[in-house]
């Protein structure tokens, strides 16, 4: 409803000026100059073309209404060298024909080129600004927008910094207490002559256990992630291949791993395929999983890149963060170069029975009822 109202008041208030007029130079000035009012919507798809229905109208004296609302479409929508074009058409064409016509002092040829030169350029500097201040607004907006999503990724950041440093003062100083209760409940059971001591033992020794599982289950609350495990890395093989990256998976897992090395083993792939894609891109990539004695097993190699990379963990951290989500699960990383240039990363996960249920690490834990300890 609003854009009717517009472009009726766009049409009607140049014909009202020019039917206002006592009349033109021409007997045709006033009906060529009411058709280029009429034409007039369609700048709203062909500014040029309805510069070019006002020209008649200048030459017939009554085409400035019509050619100011034109122009001022010109200025919002066309480039500079297309307002530079109608500008200066519209300037020189009424300018000339009046020079032409009447013979004029030098300055009085000053003044009617610059009274055409204000009535042109006046319009289309216009909309051109209105259209730079619509672009700077809409910029402004999104930088708006873009610096408070860049505060929230910091907000967000920083709990999640916290939340790992919280995880990482529970593991060291609970699950050493833990592990040491373990050990030594382990010792006793072993060592008594007591058939109720024995028992006793056991059963604080599964109680130390059964604390250090329900301590992982907070690290987890601590430290959320995406449900991200084993079981998506060929899809985000598929994706890297999409990407571009030459790669290959040899993948053997006959037994599902537990939840935690599952999403690590996907943490590793992830990290080692961003390093290659970084440090050594367009160089082929083999991933290779796969289960002994109990270990979940990945090589990611990557092959000899056209000039020598950097280190796979030189400019960042995420090697380093990757060590310790291995470490929390009681596994191994470790980074190695190749004689040939190529670069090897290597995890070794425990997938079975917990180091606790062996020698009461910290790290790993029993998903069996601790009775059966």
């Amino acid at each position: 409803m609003v854009m009717v109202v517009v472009e009726l008041l766009a049409v009607a208030v140049p014909a009202a000026m020019v039917l206002l007029a006592d009349g033109g130079p021409y007997p045709w000035s006033i009906p060529t100059a009411l058709v280029a009012c009429l034409l007039l919507p369609l700048r709203r798809w062909h500014p040029s073309i309805a510069v070019v229905a006002c020209l008649p109208a200048l030459v017939g004296g009554l085409g400035w209404p019509p050619t100011v609302v034109a122009l001022y479409r010109v200025g919002r929508t066309s480039p500079p060298r297309r307002m530079i074009l109608w500008t200066a058409v519209t300037t020189a064409l009424p300018a000339t024909l009046v020079v032409v016509d009447q013979q004029l002092t030098v300055g009085s040829i000053l003044l009617t080129y610059s009274f055409s030169l204000f009535m042109s350029g006046a319009p289309t500097a216009l909309g051109a600004l209105i259209a730079t201040r619509e672009k700077l607004t809409e910029s402004l907006a999104e930088a708006s927008r873009a610096r408070e999503a860049e505060l929230e990724a910091r907000e967000l950041s920083a709990r999640a910094s916290e939340r790992a440093r919280i995880a990482r003062e529970i593991h060291d100083a609970v699950g050493h207490h833990a592990t040491l209760i373990a050990v030594e409940s382990a010792a006793l059971a072993a060592t008594t002559t007591d058939p109720e001591t024995r028992e006793t033992a056991r059963r604080l020794r599964a109680l130390a256990k059964e604390a250090l599982a329900e301590m992982r289950a907070a690290l987890g609350l601590l430290t959320p992630e995406p449900n991200q495990g084993h079981h998506d890395i060929p899809h985000l093989i598929d994706r890297a291949a999409a990407a571009g990256l030459i790669i290959t998976l040899d993948a053997d897992l006959p037994t599902p791993p537990p939840p935690s090395v599952s999403r690590a083993a996907f943490r590793v792939v992830q990290e080692a395929l961003t390093n290659v894609t970084k440090h050594a891109p367009g160089t082929p990539v083999h991933v290779r999983l796969s289960q002994q004695d109990g270990h979940l097993k990945i090589a990611v190699t990557n092959g000899i890149p056209h000039t020598r990379p950097a280190p796979p963990d030189s400019g960042g951290s995420g090697l380093h963060g990757l060590s310790e989500r291995v470490a929390l699960v009681g596994g191994t990383l470790t980074t190695s170069e190749r004689a040939d240039g190529s670069w090897t990363l290597e995890a070794d996960l425990p997938t079975g029975p917990s180091k606790v249920d062996r020698d009461d690490s910290t790290f790993g834990g029993s998903a069996r009822n601790p009775a059966n300890a």
